[in-house]
């Protein structure tokens, strides 16, 4: 059994005319029911709710208004989430509604809270349908990330592999529009600087992200060691093919090996308070042997923050070599860079920890 994360972009949800095509709907859902059959268990990252929202409200166009975005965003999401159950009873399958902002990530009992209320839903045999809860969180709605907040939910619940269903056959060398008969990349195994410039480009009309957020959700993923394939959401039969081992528009497939959920949250949620900017020794140590970073090792401390921060390690030219949770406050760290652990107490008065930031608190970012 395997746990998968399926994002479904807008232009799979919409039809020709505006609103939400319940017939594609269906036969996502028909496909995605007899995946779970098999033993699998799914959850669903959806968007669609601003584009049902425009329908009911007789937009012609997506609105650049933010007010008016979040409030079509308010209006949709029911009849969105009332799509899914209803193509989803034909299997006899439940869904449950989840809304998510990226505050819901960057703190560690909210992200602790979701991971176990998403697994509990899972060990019922129900399929979660996640979106952003585009209402209230502006920033989101602004920059529209729910490929990014696939990525995110695929580490948040420990999944295998993310599946992105798309509305072009995968990713291409060219714009498969101005230069027709090129084959989809079947396969990457890194994303380079070259292949993110490569998928560069806007979006779509009721979408919100282009090719080059989904290529920037698969590094992320590829991170966390997670499976990620790019598809066509409009074809039929290609999810459940798929799965039975018949390779599918591009599949982006990690060398690393997977990284915890803890670890995951360190690296791509947790938002950073300042920076460490660490000697050439305690850079190294770190990034090639997977060491604790000591005071010993820290030459200039960067903003202000506190004990359970997190905070970027960096050289001395800035480049951030890692990220972690520090175990003192900028205003300590300040006082004992440079010391040897044996003299920390009798600077600080206390000792809490012979590492600034443990390496079980410490991701390599590089």
């Amino acid at each position: 059994m395997s746990r998968i994360v399926i994002k479904i972009g807008s232009n799979i949800l919409t039809g020709r005319t505006g609103g939400l095509d319940s017939r594609r709907i269906g036969i996502i859902a028909g496909e995605v029911s007899a995946v779970c059959a098999e033993g699998h268990e799914i959850v669903i990252v959806s968007s669609g709710a601003v584009a049902a929202g425009m329908k009911k409200l007789g937009l012609k166009e997506k609105p650049k208004d933010i007010r008016l975005k979040q409030a079509a965003a308010a209006v949709g999401q029911s009849s969105l989430m009332w799509a899914y159950e209803k193509s989803f009873e034909e299997s006899r399958k439940k869904v449950a509604q989840i809304l998510l902002t990226r505050e819901d990530f960057s703190d560690k009992i909210r992200y602790l809270n979701s991971r176990n209320t998403l697994v509990t839903l899972l060990s019922y045999g129900i399929i979660p349908v996640i979106n952003e809860n585009d209402a209230v969180a502006t920033d989101e709605i602004k920059f529209g990330d729910n490929d990014r907040l696939a990525a995110l939910v695929s580490g948040l619940i420990d999944a295998d592999r993310l599946i992105i269903l798309s509305d072009v056959a995968g990713l291409y060398p060219a714009d498969p529009g101005k230069a027709p008969g090129m084959s989809v990349i079947s396969l990457v195994e890194e994303i380079t600087p070259e292949l993110e410039a490569m998928a560069g480009g806007a979006g779509s009309a009721v979408g919100t992200g282009g090719m080059y957020s989904k290529i920037l959700a698969a590094k992320k993923a590829m991170s966390y060691g997670i499976r990620v394939n790019i598809i066509s959401g409009k074809k039929k039969g290609l999810l459940r093919a798929l799965m039975n081992g018949i390779a599918q528009g591009t599949e982006f497939r990690p060398r690393m090996k997977k990284i915890s959920s803890k670890k995951g949250w360190i690296a791509y949620a947790v938002k950073p308070k300042g920076s460490l900017v660490m000697d050439n020794g305690a850079a190294m140590a770190i990034q090639k042997s997977g060491k604790s970073l000591l005071p010993t090792g820290i030459v200039r401390v960067e903003g202000v923050f506190d004990i359970g921060d997190a905070v970027y390690c960096t050289d001395a030219a800035g480049k951030r070599i890692a990220k972690g949770i520090v175990n003192y406050s900028s205003q300590d760290v300040e006082k004992i860079r440079g010391k040897k652990t044996s003299e920390i107490e009798g600077i600080l008065g206390y000792k809490y920890s012979d590492e600034v930031i443990h390496r079980d608190n410490l991701v390599v970012l590089t």
